[in-house]
């Protein structure tokens, strides 16, 4: 805010000292309520036109190259005048005050023959003018040069005009350090800006994933770092957490996005088989080989192949992913042609490798060549701020391909906030997506939840009643981990289920596959009372 004092414009019979106070005032003043460096600086200069009855008053700035002196305020000069005054360092008069960091006068430019006269702004052969420039200094190094004309016949003294040209240089030079630290410090905001959106950008949705927790955020970033390169990823975590959407993501932000991106389950065919559909075959090379056919590296050529479960590869087809990945090269089954491929490998499994290779079910060399950059996916309990977001993601999908307007009561969001989801995402999709078909009104309950979320103790069947990871532990009793939380959950419904696995494995919302892996995993077996 400008103050209310007001000094008057000073009349011809004032004494020096008070013309030079008032211009300097209306200075500090347009310095003071700036808000564009170029209108300000051209009302300083206009300031020492009109108070100072200085002609032509220009300042000239080294450009942002730093080979040549440019105009970049004036007043008393054209556009065209403007554009022509442009001078290389050392160049004339400006450039020597430039280059000394000192004041210089010309008493009568007709008679100076270092002023040049770029801007061709005054008629030297009709005008008896006085020139006179003084350096801009920021931190003693000049930044460029402030320069006025003066009519002959005035009776100040140069050196007056060169102390009150300097004070005035250096109101500019500070004003030009305000002027860049405002700009540095906006342009450092608009980055952090940009910065928190990226972070907060919830709605959280980047590379097509979810998420807004912590663990997503290091999981995006490590897209981020990964995907440029041609590394080989091994994706870690359970089943459902969403392994293959991180390698599409992987493979979108990567230079390979216009290539193909396919899909191999290790788990899904017999050895016989998945050797064919990796590598191909050429006819006759076994029982029904009746055309020669391309394998999936071949076919992923270029771009990218994802081996989903590689855990349970064959120890023989190891061997052979091993070459590949280390030659990119291979022959099809049966038969002799090496062939050459570019593909970027990306594997996912939910066994521990490590593990396997101590027990010789999985080769050690393979393992390294794989684990070139490990991307560790989180359980979904582990990420319980992303999953009211996943809830309203998975409810609206559901209810726009059911064609209804289904609710979750606060009760049941808060409920499967806390719930340990062992299924993962994939549980959650199947669970929302039951939810709704199942819905008689718009508004789900607790009561509407199925018995292996609400995990309530069966008193008729024996055995180890499911547990809620939340529930209180009684005194002397350690908290049960996650796997033997698991555990009970899959006996329990198994037991509901009179030990069929593939309705049992419906009720827990995974596939047959997935029961089958888990009843290995823990030990099951159907007792002799079933």
């Amino acid at each position: 805010m400008t103050s209310s004092i007001s000094i008057p414009r000073p009349s011809g019979s004032d004494c020096p000292e008070v013309i030079e106070l008032t211009a300097l005032y209306e200075i500090a003043q347009l310095i003071g309520s700036a808000h564009d460096l170029d209108s300000t600086l051209t009302a300083i200069l206009k300031v020492l036109h009109d108070i100072l009855r200085m002609e032509r008053a220009t300042l000239i700035l080294l450009d942002e190259g730093g080979l040549h002196l440019t105009i970049k305020a004036s007043y008393g000069l054209s556009k065209d005048e403007r554009r022509r005054g442009v001078y290389r360092l050392g160049e004339g008069i400006t450039g020597a005050i430039f280059a000394s960091g000192t004041p210089f006068v010309v008493p009568d430019i007709q008679q100076e023959p270092l002023f040049l006269n770029k801007t061709r702004s005054r008629s030297i052969d009709k005008e008896s003018l006085s020139f006179l420039g003084v350096p801009v200094l920021v931190k003693g190094e000049p930044v460029g040069v402030l320069t006025v004309d003066r009519l002959f016949g005035l009776e100040i003294p140069f050196e007056e005009d060169i102390r009150f040209l300097t004070v005035v240089a250096t109101l500019i030079a500070q004003f030009l350090v305000l002027n860049h630290e405002i700009k540095k410090n906006e342009a450092n905001l608009r980055e952090e800006n940009r910065s928190l959106k990226a972070q907060l950008s919830p709605v959280f949705i980047r590379h097509n994933i979810l998420g807004q927790s912590k663990v997503m955020i290091e999981v995006f970033s490590v897209i981020d770092k990964v995907a440029p390169s041609s590394a080989t990823v091994l994706l870690l975590g359970e089943s459902g957490t969403g392994k293959e959407l991180v390698a599409r993501a992987v493979h979108q932000a990567s230079r390979r996005r216009d290539a193909p991106f396919l899909k191999v389950n290790c788990a899904a065919l017999p050895e016989n088989l998945l050797e064919s559909e990796l590598l191909g075959h050429d006819k006759g090379a076994f029982t029904g080989a009746l055309a020669r056919k391309k394998g999936r590296f071949e076919l992923a050529d270029g771009g990218t192949l994802f081996l989903d479960e590689i855990g349970e590869l064959p120890l023989e087809l190891q061997a052979k992913l091993l070459r590949v990945l280390q030659e990119q090269q291979f022959e099809r089954l049966g038969g002799t042609q090496t062939i050459s491929v570019d593909v970027r490998v990306i594997a996912a499994t939910n066994r521990s490798l490590p593990a396997q290779v101590g027990l010789g079910r999985f080769r050690a060399d393979l393992f390294y060549r794989l684990n070139v950059v490990p991307i560790v996916l989180p359980p979904l309990r582990e990420r319980k701020e992303d999953i009211p977001l996943l809830i309203d993601h998975f409810l609206a999908a559901s209810n726009r391909q059911n064609q209804k307007q289904v609710r979750l009561s606060r009760e049941v969001l808060d409920f499967l906030t806390q719930y340990h989801w062992p299924g993962n995402v994939r549980e959650m999709q199947n669970l929302v997506e039951r939810l709704v078909i199942m819905a008689d009104r718009d508004r789900v309950l607790i009561t509407d939840l199925p018995a292996f979320v609400v995990a309530e103790p069966e008193a008729a069947l024996p055995g180890p009643a499911p547990v809620s990871p939340s529930a209180p532990i009684p005194p002397g009793q350690r908290r049960l981990s996650l796997d033997e939380i698991e555990r009970a959950e899959i006996e329990a419904a198994l037991k509901r289920h009179g030990w069929v696995q593939a309705r049992a494995a419906r009720d827990l919302g995974l596939t047959a596959r997935q029961m089958g892996y888990k009843i290995q995993k823990y030990g099951l077996s159907r007792p002799e009372f079933f």
